[in-house]
């Protein structure tokens, strides 16, 4: 029996993930508690990319081309204030704001390689146990 319909169109994807971390202060604004008070954490942001095809060695995009890619976005905000520094001097440094930050800067950077793989998602942790993603 032949199968049809979305499962037999089902495309085998390939997903490349790499991590790197940070410390930043920031303060939320509009939040009513603790979190409304300057304070930092040592933050962790994820990067994952999906594509169906690889290269002629066998990657789906490189890890240290990636790696490269988030540690220069993330050399703008270590150790620095984020509600100092732009965008987050308009809007909230939130993790989820900050995931979506990462993750239009990261498209923007990882498009312009040959044969692209697309972002997938960005998790931004501000705790071990506290996290933030964004999926397109």
């Amino acid at each position: 029996m032949s199968k049809t319909g979305p499962a037999a169109a089902q495309t085998i994807m390939f997903q490349v993930s790499v991590e790197e971390t940070f410390s930043a202060g920031h303060a939320l604004r509009g939040y009513r508690g603790k979190c409304e008070n300057p304070h930092g954490h040592n933050y962790r942001v994820r990067v994952t990319v999906e594509g169906a095809q690889l290269d002629s060695i066998g990657l789906l995009y490189d890890f240290s081309h990636l790696k490269h890619v988030l540690r220069d976005l993330i050399g703008g905000v270590d150790h620095k204030f984020l509600n100092d520094q732009a965008p987050f001097d308009t809007i909230n440094p939130s993790a989820e704001n900050m995931a979506k930050f990462f993750y239009d800067e990261a498209s923007r950077r990882v498009s312009e390689a040959p044969n692209a793989p697309r972002i997938t998602s960005i998790t931004v942790w501000e705790t071990d146990e506290t996290s933030a993603t964004y999926t397109p």
